[in-house]
């Protein structure tokens, strides 16, 4: 099967969906989810969304925190586009019938966490992610020149490579012309061919044991446009959020929003001892970074297995009212978050760096656009400010849409694209294959490629991962495609660009933090 559209748009969160909805007026749009629409990284962000709404918080104010937790790698320029372009987007929300909390006055009722220096971030209860999601879904199901394929899995990129043509890493005339696509309910590849393509595929945390995100984030887009040839950056700033439910087993790990820490709650050990005041002055609201070096010494000093994070000695009513989601789920594992500490570990959550694009969203591959998560445009630096990221992926999606408005009538579909080519390939014998090679691949980037690093590390790392790289490029080049066969050939792709980007890295910056050149005169080294 041949598919053509205006706009190929391969994820469905935020970026995904708003960036089709402000195209499709004025062309044909696909969206291409690997499973359902609604099952998006987005859906899974409790805490909210940054922006400057009153006084006494002002634009300078949000770029100077979001400058000072990137750690001197933000693009000062993107920042301060996004930030003073937040206001305008946060209306665009609104009007799609998105509802932020407000509060006794009639105001947003507007939220505090790590490294804001005011009250900036709006919220829906703690499902803010959810409420987004669900709006935007509803109004792109109602569009008439929208079509959703759910359950279907982007393969590779499109370019002239397919077409016979050598392809190099750096070529400025490389192209996209769509992408192949695994239909899961059948099996079968289809080519999607398209004028302008956006890549909004999220993120990449199960390639660690623990994680926030849900099973589909397993870096699809960056690996897909690093084998068409595409410029990724800074894959070494993984955040890890400092507060996860502490569950064995459960995957995803529990968000317990940083919201939480801003309303008031308490980091201590668990014999009851507050010790963040030793790590920075901030204390239980310091950048993400630190809370998470923090804890995770903590674990190793002391053998636990968890500290807390303790609420108890807020008001219990408002408590429920601003955390129904986070009060609910403790309680069902026998937390009541009124009266208990929470139990709560690190756990893998956002990755900073991505596909390389420029202001307008757009890649080293001609007509190929990127937002999200799955995008490096220079805003987050070497540590996400907190609630910047929703913030970044509405606003790189008008970009993108803008731009890709100006010039998708003067592109051509490609109509050469061969179709996608099985010959050769047999289904797989063993699924144990798979998931053994899964399993390893976790194990070796959460000991070794986590909060703290080493050369040592590093380079044990990379030697153990090529071995499953090996194997799995061999069972992919002789099987019939499944969605874990290819979310296994993703991650271990994006396994080896973090360690060798860490590698490259001689020096401790923000979320990379290396033993081997520890940050010297900071309030962070510990």
């Amino acid at each position: 099967m041949i598919k053509e559209t205006d706009f190929l748009v391969i994820g469905s969160g935020l970026a995904g969906l708003s960036f089709a909805l402000k195209v499709a007026d004025q062309g044909k749009v696909i969206i291409i989810s690997k499973t359902s629409i609604d099952e998006t990284n987005t859906r899974y962000a409790q805490g909210g969304i940054a922006a400057v709404m009153y006084d006494p918080d002002n634009f300078h104010k949000h770029i100077q925190d979001t400058l000072i937790c990137g750690d001197g790698f933000c693009n000062r320029e993107v920042v301060e586009m996004v930030v003073k372009e937040a206001p305008e987007q946060i209306q665009q929300l609104i009007d799609w019938g998105v509802r932020f909390d407000k509060n006794e006055t009639g105001k947003y009722d507007m939220g505090r966490e790590g490294g804001h220096s005011e009250y900036r971030v709006l919220h829906h209860k703690d499902n803010t992610g959810q409420e987004i999601e669900n709006a935007l879904v509803k109004r792109v199901r109602e569009h008439k020149n929208i079509e959703i394929y759910e359950y279907h899995f982007a393969v590779e990129v499109i370019t002239q490579h397919h077409l016979g043509k050598l392809v190099k890493r750096g070529y400025p005339d490389i192209e996209c012309y769509g992408a192949y696509v695994l239909d899961l309910n059948t099996d079968q590849v289809h080519t999607f061919l398209s004028k302008v393509t956006l890549m909004a595929t999220g993120g990449t945390g199960n390639i660690y044991d623990t994680t926030t995100n849900p099973q589909i984030a397993t870096g699809d887009g960056i690996a897909m446009v690093y084998r068409a040839k595409g410029t990724i950056e800074n894959l070494e700033f993984i955040q890890f959020h400092p507060t996860s439910f502490y569950n064995p087993g459960e995957r995803p790990s529990f968000l317990i929003t940083e919201a939480l820490r801003g309303f008031g709650a308490i980091l201590k050990t668990v014999d009851g001892k507050e010790f963040m005041q030793k790590y920075d002055t901030r204390g239980c609201l310091a950048p993400r970074d630190i809370v998470a070096r923090a804890i995770d010494h903590e674990l190793k000093i002391r053998g636990d297995d968890f500290v807390y994070l303790d609420a108890t000695h807020l008001n219990s009513e408002k408590l429920k009212e601003h955390f129904p989601n986070i009060y609910e789920k403790c309680l069902k594992h026998g937390t009541d978050i009124t009266k208990d500490p929470i139990p709560v570990v690190p756990a893998a959550h956002y990755m900073c760096g991505g596909i390389k694009v420029d202001m307008n969203g757009h890649s080293s591959i001609h007509n190929l656009y990127a937002a999200g998560e799955v995008s490096s445009t220079g805003l987050h630096g070497a540590n996400r400010l907190a609630s910047n990221s929703l913030l970044e992926a509405i606003v790189y999606a008008d970009k993108a849409a803008k731009h890709a408005l100006l010039k998708f009538t003067s592109i051509k579909i490609n109509k050469s694209v061969p179709e996608w080519d099985a010959g050769g390939t047999s289904y797989p014998e063993e699924m144990v294959m798979i998931t053994q090679n899964y399993k390893e691949m976790q194990q070796i980037m959460s000991n070794y490629v986590g909060i703290v690093r080493s050369n040592l590390r590093l380079e044990r790392a990379r030697k153990r991962l090529e071995i499953i790289f090996t194997e799995t490029e061999e069972l992919y080049k002789k099987s019939i495609l499944s969605q874990k066969l290819c979310e296994l050939r993703n991650l271990i792709k994006v396994g080896y660009l973090i360690i060798k980007m860490a590698q490259n890295l001689h020096e401790s910056r923000g979320l990379h933090y290396t033993l081997d050149y520890p940050k010297k005169g900071s309030v962070s080294e510990f």
